[in-house]
């Protein structure tokens, strides 16, 4: 075999790995970065719409990115960011129709929230910081990773609110009878309570988030 030949680069490789990973610990958007704090408050206080809203973001980003990505090298500095918008808007109206038409139920739910993915931090900033200056693939990796860290934040969060605050999960009984809910649980007060002590914990076995301050 021809010695310049060479072996193509995995589909996954250590930088791509990295890009997956990174955002679940060391760069996560809500805990480290502290982005999405309004909806990881407002659509937590039941584990079905925390989780619905996880996966709408995560498909939003990851397609706004790709999409970004392709168009990089033809968008016009000036109007970046008014293709950028588009470009979210159209993909939050599919997002907001398919869950009308299949989660009418969770849709009334999360209300204004899916529509306010528009401007969420999240989205808007990887598509500056990343997807701007970056190829497809890495990108759609990325806008996963992301979508994936946060997602995860809502999930732990969610969890907690709906056991404590109902005595169910996903609407079903888990907690026995007898069991009084905690009011205190469903109240958006505790969620940010939540939020600051998976950051508290998070920070303690992370200490080089620490020296960064």
């Amino acid at each position: 075999m021809s010695s310049t030949n060479k072996q193509k680069d995995p589909l996954f490789g250590p930088r791509d790995m990295k890009l997956l990973k990174t955002p679940f610990s060391k760069e996560n958007p809500i805990i480290v970065q502290v982005l999405g704090i309004c909806s990881a408050l407002a659509v937590t206080v039941k584990l079905q719409p925390a989780v619905v809203m996880a996966i709408s973001v995560t498909v939003v980003i990851m397609m706004s990115n790709l999409i970004i990505s392709l168009l990089r090298n033809t968008i016009p500095p000036r109007i970046r960011i008014i293709v950028q918008l588009v470009v979210v808007s159209f993909l939050v109206i599919i997002v907001d129709q398919v869950l009308k038409a299949f989660a009418y139920d969770v849709s009334k739910q999360l209300s204004v929230y899916v529509g306010l993915i528009i401007t969420n931090c999240i989205v808007m900033g990887r598509l500056e910081a990343f997807a701007m200056g970056n190829k497809p693939w890495p990108s759609v990796l990325d806008g996963l990773g992301n979508g994936l860290g946060y997602g995860i934040i809502l999930v732990i969060v969610g969890f907690i609110r709906e056991l404590f605050g109902s005595g169910t999960l996903w609407d079903v009984r888990i907690m026995p009878e007898g069991y009084v809910p905690n009011g205190l649980m469903v109240m958006p007060a505790m969620a940010l309570i939540l939020l600051g002590i998976i950051i508290w914990i998070h920070r303690g076995r992370n200490k080089e988030l620490q020296e960064n301050e």
